[in-house]
């Protein structure tokens, strides 16, 4: 294999030692902590502010858009100095974000973007070329006639969004045959669920690309209890699915590497607070894992 290397609201302030600092406090909204991708994100994000000396809170939003306004109201009270946002939806998240911005907070999007809200910078990597990449890698292990069962993300997120489109423009492109796409969440129990319906429909399909790897690992379960012999790919490279590539239950997994994403996020926000220039996009390199 290719190796690569409170509701309850979720807070911390992390800094170098063992008690917070008097210095700038960064914030970090995480769209949920109930899916290993973003609690890695989380901990890149609390790791690199630990090693550099700066404070960080981080607050969860738990896929809750409400839950997310509360959020940022509450970093622009305890005056932080600059935002990560790694947005429940990319049109839902906007009135979050631009009150950050309108307060004179800078903020830095992670994995989606924030639509009608100038930031300033968006870290992420590719979507849309990583949903190339799995449509590629399916055409090279399928044979022609071969059908595709899609299972998407959270309607209305820039990373389901691209990542689909990605996908369906290089399956078109290599005549690959998707018979259906549902929504499953990035959820793993609504990948089990979602993907148990639609084998009865559809019990002849040779392959699933999932939009993340809950769901990936959702659709697994299911394909494993109906005996069927499917290829499985998914998305974001979480341990759970690289340990379940090495055991060939999932043909491959897109790596996202998102506890870079977060760590990333802090160094920028410190250069921000040290008044230094940071480009407006920032993208973290993809790579296909499979055995």
């Amino acid at each position: 294999m290719k190796k690569i290397i409170l509701g309850a609201m979720t807070l911390f302030l992390m800094a170098c030692g063992q008690e917070a600092n008097t210095g700038p406090t960064i914030g970090l909204v995480v769209s949920t902590l109930n899916n290993p991708f973003f609690v890695d994100l989380r901990d890149g994000a609390a790791d690199k502010a630990k090693e550099l000396g700066y404070n960080i809170s981080v607050l969860d939003s738990q896929n809750d858009v409400a839950k997310e306004l509360s959020n940022i109201e509450d970093l622009i009270s305890s005056k932080v100095s600059v935002i990560l946002i790694n947005p429940t939806d990319s049109d839902s998240s906007t009135r979050a974000a631009q009150l950050a911005v309108d307060a004179g907070i800078p903020v830095i999007s992670l994995d989606r973007n924030i639509n009608e809200v100038t930031v300033t910078t968006h870290i992420a990597s590719d979507n849309a070329s990583g949903g190339k990449m799995a449509a590629e890698y399916l055409n090279s292990i399928l044979t022609a006639g071969d059908t595709i069962i899609e299972l998407e993300g959270i309607p209305g997120t820039s990373a389901a969004r691209e990542r689909g489109q990605g996908f369906n423009q290089k399956a078109s492109e290599l005549g690959m045959l998707i018979v259906t796409k549902q929504p499953a969440n990035f959820d793993r129990s609504l990948g089990l669920s979602v993907t148990e319906n639609l084998l009865q429909v559809y019990p002849t399909v040779k392959a699933i690309f999932a939009h993340n790897d809950e769901m990936a690992l959702g659709a697994q379960r299911a394909v494993e209890d109906s005996k069927l012999d499917i290829k499985i790919v998914g998305f974001d490279a979480t341990p759970d699915a690289i340990a379940a590539v090495e055991a060939g239950l999932l043909s491959a997994t897109i790596a996202q590497q998102p506890s870079i994403i977060g760590s990333l996020g802090v160094e920028n926000a410190i250069k921000i607070i040290n008044k230094e220039e940071i480009p407006v996009n920032i993208p973290v390199e993809l790579q296909l894992i499979s055995k």
